[in-house]
This record gives C-alpha cells, structure tokens and sequence, in this order.
C-alpha cells in the first residue's frame, strides 16, 4: 500500500539518513510491466552541481526512471532520496510537487496562452516582487529579455528550449532530470543551446540527471555516465573512463562503429593474422572475440611487397585490399578485404584518404586500443 503525504511539509521534514554526501540518491530502484522489468535494481548517485547522464537504446528503462524520480510513477522496490533524506519508497511517497526537482522534457511544454515572462513566473511563490526579481534574473541569463512578452509561437525552437530552461530553474530545484530536451532542436543549433544550458546549471549548482541516446550528447555534456541496457546500468564512471575501458562489446559498439575478431585462447593468448593479444583470464580453448574502433586501425602502403615494421605495441602487420573508400567531411572512411581470411575490416583516417580500389597495404592493429572479450 501506498502512503502519500496530503499536506505541504517541506522535504526537511520527513526521514533522514546519516549519508548526506549524495543531492540525489536511488536504491535498488525497479519497475515491472506486465512481469517484464522495464527498470531492475538501478543504483545511482548525483552530488550538487554534477551532470549524470543516463545513456543507452531506446526503451532500456531510463526515461521510466526518470519518471519515478519526479514521482509522477511509482516504483515497484526501491528507495529514492534527496540531501539524506527518504522522498519515496513502496510504503512512503512524497509528492512530487514536494521533491524540489525540475523537468525538462523533449517537448518544452510551454502556455501557449501566457507571455514567455508568465511562463516563467508560473509556479513561482513568494511576494510579487521576489517573483518579478527572479524572472527578470533568468530571462537576462537565458539572453531572452527583450522576448518577455512575446508568446511561445513567436520564437524559435531554440528560445522556446531557454524559456522553458529559465521556468524549470525559478523555482531553485536542488534536482532537474531531463529527457532528451535538445533533440527537437536543429542540428546547427544543438551544440550551443547545450553548452548555455550547462553552464547556467553549473552556475546554479543543480544536480542534474539527462536522459540521452546520443553517445556524442552525453560526453559532451555528463560528469558521469551511466550506461544502461535492458533495465540495469552496466557501467558507470567518468566518460572517459566509460568510452576507453568498456565492459564488454556492446558498450563499445554504442559508442561507435567496431571491428571484431574471432580468435581460441591457447596460454593465456589468442592468436590472430595480427599477432597474438593477451587473454589473461580466459581459460584455454575460450572462444574470444577481439573488438577495436575504426580510428585506431594503422594504416601503410605495400612498400617493395613487403609489410611495414611495426613496433612491439602494434603485433604483426596483415596485408589487405582497399574495397571502398568515402570522404565523411572531417575523416574518411576506408573498407579493406583482409587478405588471410576475406573479412572486412573498416578503418577512418583524418581529413581527405581516398586510396584506389584494389590498392593493396598493411594494418596494424595497437594493443593498448584492442579489447578481448568472451564471445
């Protein structure tokens, strides 16, 4: 049975824990529809001022989540908590016009009926000046100030994308989660509308958690990122960290486009055209797949029919055939048919690389950029 609180207590008010180190924390958070886990046993944190992004596919559960942090969904097991103290869990619920969390959406949900300085205002209590010193703050910070009488169908989608910001951070939530709220937005506009949307969150020192399924999106903008897939987050950690040291192949092909490897493990090696790779951990006869990007292939022309002398960091030098190559504007993609086994193996090169079809020459492939996984 569910408890919801009917009066207006501020958050203060209700359980406390001793670990208020984390604005936001939920524990163990889960949702079944229909016997399926939609969202199963995520843990997360957020500390002030921090972008968590939470990344993956199209319905691996991160918008349910969302949606139960708001409160406007409750969670089958779980606990949610903000500065230590409980908001929510299957027993007790603070509503969600109590939790001190904004939302932003895809959709900027704005009055088409009320001027951009009412849709800002709404919400906002306090005295009628407060209210009126607080809009004129983030309407000058959102640059929109000369807009704050117009409607919402008299500006752009990237104005629109500000107002609806500047009406989420009036009220100071301590939290904002947002839901893919760029991806309405015009390509040539995304990046900076992003970048300002930053920048007066960190001003405002709000713990913000973004939902996203653009890999490119969340290294740009998170602290910290949070992959998920089918209802669980499988990694966590800087995006760095995330991007360089995957958990397995999956996570590498989110984030860009892979090669792949087949090779047996013999001694703690698996053996390949390209020389062996260590396998520590697989034991012997383990079928183990060998994952790279397409930017870390080395690329040499077949000089005097022979292969380049590759470092000990690069392995053996494998021969190949040029199948295709095309200019993508800030690098080009090239295609080669491996000659020892006919596979094909995708490499990209800065700027302009067009070699001719059937040209013939040597990759390498750098240990420290290859990952060897259990197929």
């Amino acid at each position: 049975m569910t408890q919801t609180t009917s009066n207006a207590a501020p958050i203060s008010e209700y359980v406390e824990t001793h670990d208020t180190s984390s604005r936001l924390e939920i524990r163990n958070l889960s949702r079944f529809f229909e016997g399926r886990a939609v969202v199963n046993d995520v843990s997360l944190r957020v500390q002030k001022g921090q972008v968590t992004c939470l990344l993956g596919p199209s319905g691996c559960g991160k918008s349910t989540t969302l949606r139960m942090i708001a409160g406007v969904e409750m969670q089958d097991s779980g606990e949610i908590w903000v500065d230590g103290k409980l908001i929510c869990d299957t027993l007790f619920r603070v509503p969600p016009e109590r939790r001190e969390i904004g939302l932003m959406f895809q959709d900027f949900s704005l009055f088409p009926h009320l001027s951009v300085r009412d849709n800002v205002a709404f919400g906002l209590t306090g005295s009628r000046e407060a209210k009126r010193n607080r809009v004129a703050e983030l309407l000058e910070r959102v640059s929109l100030t000369r807009h704050m009488d117009a409607f919402p169908h008299e500006l752009s989608g990237g104005e629109q994308q500000r107002v609806a910001l500047a009406r989420a951070l009036a009220p100071r939530p301590k939290i904002m989660l947002m839901d893919e709220p760029f991806s309405g937005l015009d390509n040539r506009l995304r990046d900076g509308i992003r970048d300002e949307t930053l920048s007066l969150l960190k001003e405002e020192n709000t713990a913000v958690l973004l939902v996203t399924h653009e890999p490119e999106e969340a290294m740009r903008m998170a602290d910290e990122i949070a992959l998920m897939r089918d209802g669980q987050i499988v990694q966590q950690g800087a995006p760095y960290n995330v991007y360089t040291r995957p958990v397995d192949k999956a996570a590498v092909a989110f984030f860009s486009d892979i090669n792949v490897i087949n090779a047996s493990v013999d001694g703690a090696l698996a053996t390949t055209a390209f020389g062996a790779f260590l396998a520590p951990g697989h034991p012997d006869g383990t079928e183990v797949e060998i994952v790279f990007r397409p930017q870390h292939v080395r690329i040499d022309f077949d000089r005097a029919g022979r292969g380049p002398e590759p470092t000990p960091g690069d392995g053996v030098a494998a021969r190949a055939t040029v199948q295709r190559s095309r200019f993508l504007g800030n690098e080009s993609l090239v295609e080669f048919r491996m000659d020892f086994d006919g596979s094909v193996l995708k490499a990209s090169v800065p700027n302009v690389f067009l070699p001719a079809v059937g040209r013939a020459m040597w990759l390498t492939l750098p240990r420290n950029r290859c990952f060897v996984f259990a197929c």
